[in-house]
């Protein structure tokens, strides 16, 4: 099992996990229309994403490898984990929404 920081991995071709947990954590506000449930499951993805996005970073700057991957997840992550946040406040701070008669 290599990890991400060893220097004799190869990564060309493989999509970083960092772009898949931040473009799944994206694409659940897209698909679904169901804000209640997705935040729920966009948030977590989102975290990892920032957390593994910042460690593919800081090993790519060290093995002198594009930046790109790593940037765009931790983008993507940036942006799905933003929403989650965001809608998150929004409906604690709305907590009347919820209750319709």
């Amino acid at each position: 099992m290599t990890h991400a920081d060893d220097p004799t991995s190869d990564r060309s071709g493989r999509m970083s996990l960092a772009v898949v947990f931040g473009g799944a954590s994206v694409a659940f506000w897209f698909c679904c229309p169901f804000w209640m449930l997705v935040w729920v499951l966009a948030l977590p993805l989102g975290l990892a994403g920032l957390v593994r996005g910042s460690i593919e970073y800081r090993a790519a700057s060290r093995q002198s490898a594009s930046l790109s991957q790593p940037l765009t997840g931790l983008a993507l992550s940036l942006v799905g984990t933003a929403a989650a946040v965001a809608y998150m406040i929004f409906v604690f701070t709305h907590p009347d929404l919820l209750i319709q008669d």
